[in-house]
């Protein structure tokens, strides 16, 4: 073992050796993963994948340390991890960051760089800490997407016009579909609202206007790029 800010030698693995790397692999990943609670900690998030950020560093951590230097073992392992499927999504893309912070943490550990490995998961997540704290990922264009029922006989193509005109800045007709045995339209609008209007009196205006049946109002980042 070196003395070179924190750096194993790893030419000769050793059982020492393995446990500090597994060890420090663990602590940095909990840093992470406590991290990612406190800047997700206002939203729904799942309380899993901050588990998932204590265990990453470590199992990356483990198959470097079984690959070494062997070609054999690293065409091996990628062959075993080919036929593991995801079938979660991944419902934020920040959470991507988290992902590869984890990876490069254990490949830094493995590698013997632990006191590397201690700079990079202190310098992230200041950086992680730092854009939550400015509100850097917060959406201030307040776009929203609108979904109507209105009955088959109302004419929706200028009906909620005036409507519009008073709560939001822009809006565009995406799509028109049938429902209910073609009784009634489903109209789905994307709207930019006005800064501080009254949601409740928008929304009870359109429910005049379409004869109190369904509407919904949604603005997160799934709703508005999905269908």
């Amino acid at each position: 073992m070196t003395t070179c800010f924190m750096t194993l030698d790893m030419n000769i693995l050793t059982l020492e050796n393995i446990l500090l790397i597994l060890f420090a692999a663990t602590i940095l990943g909990f840093v992470l993963s406590k991290v990612f609670v406190l800047t997700h900690r206002r939203s729904v998030y799942d309380h899993h994948f901050s588990t998932t950020l204590i265990m990453l560093p470590v199992v990356i951590a483990v198959i470097i340390i079984l690959v070494q230097n062997n070609l054999a073992r690293a065409f091996s392992l990628a062959g075993v991890f080919a036929l593991v499927r995801f079938r979660t999504a991944i419902a934020d893309s920040r959470d991507i960051a988290y992902i590869l912070c984890g990876v490069g943490i254990g490949l830094a550990a493995a590698l013997g760089y632990l006191g590397y490995a201690l700079v990079i998961t202190l310098f992230i997540s200041a950086i992680l800490i730092l854009l939550h704290l400015l509100h850097v990922d917060t959406d201030r264009t307040n776009h929203a997407k609108l979904r109507i029922i209105i009955p088959e006989d109302l004419n929706y193509a200028d009906v909620f016009d005036d409507i519009f005109t008073k709560y939001v800045h822009s809006y565009q007709l995406q799509r028109v579909k049938t429902t209910d045995f073609g009784t009634l339209f489903e109209l789905t609008y994307l709207v930019k609202l006005k800064g501080k209007i009254n949601q409740k009196e928008f929304i009870d205006e359109l429910r005049v206007r379409n004869g109190n049946l369904n509407i919904t109002l949604t603005s997160d980042y799934i709703s508005l790029t999905s269908e």
